[in-house]
């Protein structure tokens, strides 16, 4: 079971009260979201729905793809929150449930403002069918945290693979060896550097670089 959203019908009703009652907590075998930020009252950034499947809910000529219309909006909503709402914006889900999009953001109200201008820059979305869930923190700060990991050169002596937000917008997801993933100091080291940033430490791989690969899956010791 999805957690339960805040629609656009709920937020327009309680926009003096702080959206309180509107939605309800998660349920099922996710992970526990972290709380909500002070001041903000609503469901927490789900991240991807536990045990859904990987392949996106529709197929186009036999290939498998996200439905249209959940499509355009994520569209829409991606170039808003990538614009004038990056301080807001945190993620977003195409197609949770199939057909909706679940956004984060950290401030409901602009969310809100978010996608308005998403349905004034293409009138041809439906703003109706997104859900809005309330994230610690925002894309930018996470993509500046990780800004701050890989340009560190004061690191134990412990590899680092690839470099993420985590699903929920929560902290950050980096991967390490074994034996990284199993040190709390050196994960302790990680998210002062990432300037207090929670970083969760898993066991990965070395990753093969290729021309023109972005800094955040590139290892951090050649």
């Amino acid at each position: 079971m999805r957690p339960a959203a805040v629609t656009l019908a709920c937020l327009a009703a309680a926009t003096a009260a702080l959206l309180t009652g509107c939605g309800g907590a998660a349920t099922g075998s996710a992970p526990a979201a972290p709380p909500p930020p002070a001041g903000q009252a609503g469901p927490a950034c789900p991240g991807p729905a536990s045990g859904a499947p990987d392949t996106p809910p529709t197929r186009i000529n036999g290939t498998p793809a996200n439905t249209p219309e959940a499509t355009r909006l994520s569209q829409a909503v991606g170039a808003q929150g990538r614009g004038a709402f990056a301080d807001v914006y945190s993620t977003q889900i195409t197609d949770r449930p199939p057909g909706r999009v679940a956004l984060c953001v950290t401030d409901l109200g602009r969310g809100g403002e978010l996608l308005e201008a998403a349905r004034k820059a293409d009138p041809s979305v439906d703003p109706g069918r997104a859900d809005l869930y309330v994230a610690r923190y925002t894309r930018r700060a996470l993509d500046a945290a990780i800004g701050r990991l890989t340009a560190d050169q004061g690191r134990p002596a412990f590899p680092l693979y690839t470099f993420s937000p985590a699903p929920d917008a929560s902290g950050l997801v980096v991967t390490s060896t074994a034996e990284g993933a199993a040190s709390k100091e050196f994960r302790a080291r990680l998210e002062q550097i990432a300037g207090g940033v929670p970083v969760t430490v898993e066991r990965g791989d070395p990753v093969s670089l290729l021309v023109g690969d972005p800094p955040a899956t590139r290892s951090a010791h050649p």
